[in-house]
């Protein structure tokens, strides 16, 4: 059997989750403008009582080191930042 790292996250199934639960939890995450997933484990985590462990995101992990500089993008780029005066009057 494989051993999962320290740092590797869990994946859970939970059931019969309260509609009382779920709505605090939905009218939370879109308070927040968070995911649903977010709100669900910190809440998981205040109830057990581990507040101040941050929690580390991957979402973008991918495009790391991933820039090209691009010539023709930056000439466009800087010629979208031109001021037009005649539209400041």
């Amino acid at each position: 059997m494989k051993r999962r790292q320290a740092t590797e996250a869990i994946q859970y199934t939970l059931r019969n989750v309260p509609p009382g639960v779920d709505r605090a939890l939905r009218q939370r995450a879109k308070q927040l403008s968070r995911s649903l997933n977010d709100v669900a484990i910190e809440a998981l985590m205040r109830g057990a009582g581990i507040t101040h462990e941050p929690i580390e995101q991957h979402d973008l992990d991918f495009l790391f080191g991933s820039w090209v500089d691009d010539p023709e993008v930056d000439k466009a780029l800087e010629e979208q930042r031109q001021i037009d005066p005649e539209l400041w009057k």
